[in-house]
């Protein structure tokens, strides 16, 4: 356990589903503009690229494209993508295609996705039911996993890639979830609450932003909440 670690989070760069707000898309991928976005990353984070001690990344595609294009410096100075923890408990949220990953086979059969180490995909990590399912408490719980997971690694600085829904709640406070907007390619960096870190809870704390590359994607839930407000 690594209680004072600092918790390097960062969010995907633009994808095809925040760019024409279609749910459809299946395991939604990076635009050219994303991909951009990525790449920049690498530029504005010249020390965190060489103080990082873990690479952690969501499975999704966007996801695994901004770690490999972002965190690249980092990820090949720690010997390369297959020793990037791919972590399916920090997919996206909710059940749409655009937030559901793909399964293990396909991603290997993919050249872009092959060299990472794609073992902890198991077959139900795509079925978004028990564990995995849209509801609050799973969410939640799925989010809490996260936290104990960063919480007992051993590495110092640890950069988690993922998406504007989950580190939403990842980042929660015991009043709730963040309410956060979080940019495409945004970097901020968390510690744990030294109050709650020994914890079931232990609690994030924000220590500084580090750099945002890209505008503001709205997520599908924030998209959701805007069509029930009727301002779509």
């Amino acid at each position: 356990m690594a209680p004072n670690s600092r918790i390097i989070l960062t969010r995907h760069a633009q994808a095809e589903h925040n760019v024409d707000l279609d749910y459809s898309i299946p395991d939604a991928p990076l635009t050219p503009l994303g991909k951009k976005q990525a790449a920049s990353l690498s530029r504005q984070m010249s020390d965190l690229q060489k103080e990082a001690d873990l690479i952690v990344s969501s499975p999704l595609r966007r996801t695994l494209q901004t770690t490999y294009m972002g965190w690249a410096p980092a990820v090949e100075r720690l010997g390369g993508l297959k020793k990037v923890v791919c972590l399916p408990q920090a997919q996206e949220c909710n059940d749409h295609p655009c937030d559901t990953g793909s399964p293990r086979e396909k991603l290997e059969a993919d050249p872009e996705f092959a060299s990472f180490n794609l073992e902890p995909l198991t077959p139900d990590w795509t079925s978004k039911r028990g564990f995995w399912a849209a509801d609050e408490a799973s969410l939640n719980a799925r989010a809490n996993w996260v936290r104990k997971f960063l919480r007992d690694r051993p590495e110092k600085n640890i950069v988690l890639v993922a998406h504007g829904d989950i580190l939403r709640r990842i980042t929660a406070t015991p009043k709730g979830n963040s309410g956060y907007n979080w940019k495409n390619a945004e970097v901020r960096i968390f510690e744990f609450d030294p109050k709650s870190v020994e914890s079931e809870e232990c609690w994030l704390y924000q220590k500084e932003d580090v750099a945002a590359a890209g505008g503001y994607g709205p997520t599908s839930t924030e998209l959701d909440i805007e069509e029930a407000a009727g301002k779509l």
